[in-house]
């Protein structure tokens, strides 16, 4: 095995598929090489993210008002980050 350049899908620059990279890829059973650089992966993985709906709640617990990323169900008490982590803890 030996480190593979590649041509990025995205901005259409070279990059290198490292002999470790593909070790990684083979252990965790992907079948297709990376078809992006590493700097346009990371760029869609921030626009994903930041695409991200929140929706208003209130804290079940201590009632403050708090933002959620999932639409809130009325069978179900959502917390807000404090009072959720001190129940985890």
């Amino acid at each position: 095995m030996e480190d593979k350049v590649l041509v990025c899908k995205d901005c259409g620059n070279e990059f290198v598929f490292t002999v470790r990279e593909q070790q990684f890829y083979a252990e965790k059973g992907f079948k297709n090489e990376p078809v992006r650089c590493k700097e346009c992966r990371n760029n869609r993985k921030a626009a994903s993210r930041s695409e991200r709906v929140m929706y208003d709640a209130i804290c079940a617990q201590c009632g403050k008002p708090t933002k959620i990323p999932f639409e809130p169900k009325n069978d179900r008490p959502i917390y807000c980050s404090e009072c959720f982590a001190a129940r985890r803890g």
